[in-house]
């Protein structure tokens, strides 16, 4: 066992013993870990409910498909909180919205405590072959002063990927071909209530209503899934993270957690973003096609859509919504072809066909190249195709016009346990549009560039990274969008905190004025004890564009979140969001322009793994100055 963090692949200070086998139908790891019974953190909560900062946990991490790439984790604390997620090396993105079906234990002993894992092999994806060669890496985590993890495999620092390092195991043989079925049906009911409004502050209930669906998964062979789905449950969308809206001119993006869509969904992440399958917003009924056949891998989605929601209309400034009322056909498929054993090429299509007439389709490569171990290139070139719907009631490009344009993205990185560069180049037409994707800004150029320095002391900090960077964005004709000068400095520390302060000073030009802002932006993380195992504060303060009248200010964002943990089966989590901009209007008027609140609190009480009561409360208000807009306040 190694210690990758914060040490550089020490012999850890605690013993570990990790073990695997398997049998007709299951996967099994165990993993041992000793330590003092006082010192170790968990709490039980819900399903992917644990953190690397506040729980002991451990477990196993899967690459069935043998490609170095992609692979499956499966966590499980102390306490018998289970965690799994997706970890694909070709984004860096570990996402942990897809849901397994496995089985897990622990116990406690008078050395440490004790993890088994039983994982079906319905709920795996591998190769058509035997034997079988496995990634295979076992993993512990453990917070004290510091967060400790603790892996079977040497991670050589600043190495370009992470499944990569995963032990090879071999003698995989006559493991199952498939043939499981899954059915999930669901039942919910619910009642909403609006303001009475003229002066009266009483709620006026709309009469409940229920609903319903189905979701069903088939494996037919071990390396495919079909999935079907009927009226999908948007209640696995427990509710959108709080985030303000005021003074931005971009759509903000919530991420998706309905089951039906996140069966390989490593293949939807592109360095374009023209897949986000929360546009489609109401799914009469779906069907999806997702496997690899040795070196390639697909995912192919069909969905009728009944409408509703928001179609990002983008723009070189900002973004606006068009009202999504009328239905869809949505298509979307990728392939991709791995190479090289890091590298890989791929093809992704889109295709919205709305109903009445119009569509959007999108299509186009994209790859990645690494040619050693410090090297990644990584591009993408998307095409797109449209006639919009003849709705101008809902958007005023909505006319009946045809549009076609594209995209591009390609970007370099180079990285080394001390030094790493990064430089990004996007070039995005007027006319691209990606109706099924979250593509918030086209028409314009961008240039990216940004260099940091690592380095892992003895003291408070076990790791300081110094960086600088740099954008400058343009329209197609050239005119300046925005300019980025920063720099900043990052660290981890003891008490398992996070430190990061950054000096920006950024141009805009809107509405054919360019304005300036300086900004320190901050981020502070840390444990304060059991009870209070997280705290964090990030935010802003300095100058701000007020973008509805052009106009500079000066303000500031404060974001506020603590966990508390008041019993074994207990987590209160609460978020408090408050910013505000002050200016001075033309008129001679100054003051508070506007200030925007959110106050959220989240409670959970686990009766056992499977089962909890959560209450969540969320209040969001802004109030705006008539007097210093000057005009109508916007909606």
């Amino acid at each position: 066992w190694f210690e990758p963090n914060p040490g550089d692949n020490p012999e850890p200070k605690v013993k570990t013993i990790g073990y695997t086998t398997y049998d007709d139908h299951f996967f099994y790891a165990a993993i041992r870990s000793w330590d003092n019974p006082a010192d170790i953190r968990a709490q039980l909560g819900d399903h992917d409910g644990i953190s690397g900062n506040s729980d002991d946990f451990a477990g196993v991490i899967l690459d069935t498909r043998n490609d170095g790439k992609s692979a499956m984790e499966f966590f499980v604390n102390a306490a018998g909180t289970q965690y799994d997620a997706s970890q694909d090396d070709a984004s860096g993105n570990e996402d942990s919205s897809p849901d397994l079906f496995w089985d897990s234990a622990v116990k406690k002993t008078a050395d440490g405590w004790i993890l088994e894992l039983r994982i079906p092999f319905s709920s795996l994806r591998y190769q058509q072959t035997s034997p079988q060669v496995w990634g295979v890496l076992l993993y512990r985590n453990m917070p004290r002063e510091r967060r400790y993890q603790i892996f079977d495999h040497k991670l050589p620092r600043g190495a370009n990927c992470f499944v990569c390092n995963c032990n090879k195991v071999a003698g995989f043989e006559g493991l199952p071909t498939g043939g499981h079925i899954i059915v999930a049906p669901y039942v919910t009911a619910s009642e909403n209530g609006a303001l009475r409004g003229n002066g009266n502050n009483n709620l006026l209930n709309r009469p409940a209503k229920g609903d319903g669906g189905l979701d069903v998964k088939y494996t037919p062979n071990e390396h495919t899934a079909i999935d079907a789905t009927v009226n999908p449950d948007f209640s696995q969308v427990e509710s959108d993270t709080a985030a303000i809206s005021t003074n931005q001119r971009f759509a903000i993006f919530f991420p998706e957690k309905r089951p039906f869509f996140l069966e390989r969904v490593e293949l939807f992440s592109t360095p374009i973003q023209a897949v986000y399958t929360r546009t489609i917003t109401s799914p009469r009924w779906g069907l999806r096609d997702s496997g690899n056949n040795g070196h390639d891998s697909y995912t192919i989605l069909v969905a009728q859509d009944r409408g509703g929601g928001s179609v990002i209309i983008p723009s070189p400034t900002g973004s606006t919504f068009a009202n999504q009322d009328l239905g869809a056909t949505d298509v979307i498929g990728r392939w991709r072809h791995d190479f090289g054993g890091k590298s890989f090429a791929s093809f992704l299509f889109t295709d919205r066909e709305y109903e009445g007439g119009g569509h959007n389709r999108v299509f186009g490569p994209d790859f990645q190249w690494k040619p050693n171990e410090t090297e990644t290139l990584t591009g993408q070139v998307l095409f797109s195709e449209s006639l919009t719907p003849n709705r101008p009631d809902l958007a005023s490009e909505w006319d009946g016009r045809k549009m076609s344009s594209f995209g591009s993205d390609l970007w370099w990185s180079h990285s080394t346990p001390k030094l790493d560069l990064y430089s990004e180049f996007k070039d995005y037409g007027d006319d691209f549009r990606a109706d099924q994707g979250f593509v918030p800004q086209v028409g314009y150029r961008a240039n990216y560039g940004e260099a940091g320095y690592t380095i892992h002391p003895k003291g408070f900090f076990s790791r300081e990274r110094t960086f600088a960077m740099a954008e400058y964005d343009s329209e197609q004709d050239g005119s300046m969008l925005y300019r980025l000068r920063g720099a900043g400095f990052g660290a981890d520390g003891k008490f398992r905190s996070f430190t990061q302060i950054k000096f920006w000073n950024e141009s805009f030009r809107n509405d054919g004025k360019v304005l300036t802002r300086n900004q320190l932006n901050y981020t502070f993380q840390f444990s304060v004890s059991r009870l209070i195992p997280q705290v964090a504060f990030q935010g802003w303060v300095g100058q701000d564009i007020d973008f509805f009248n052009n106009r500079l200010g000066h303000g500031a964002l404060i974001n506020f979140s603590a966990q508390l943990r008041p019993a074994s089966r207990l987590t209160v989590t609460t978020t408090n969001i408050l910013q505000w901009l002050n200016e001075t209007a033309p008129s001679g008027a100054e003051g508070r322009l506007f200030t925007a609140q959110i106050e959220r609190l989240r409670a959970q009480y686990m009766f056992s793994p499977l089962m909890f009561v959560r209450a969540v409360v969320q209040n969001q208000r802004t109030s705006s100055n008539p007097l210093i807009y000057g005009v109508d306040l916007p909606l």
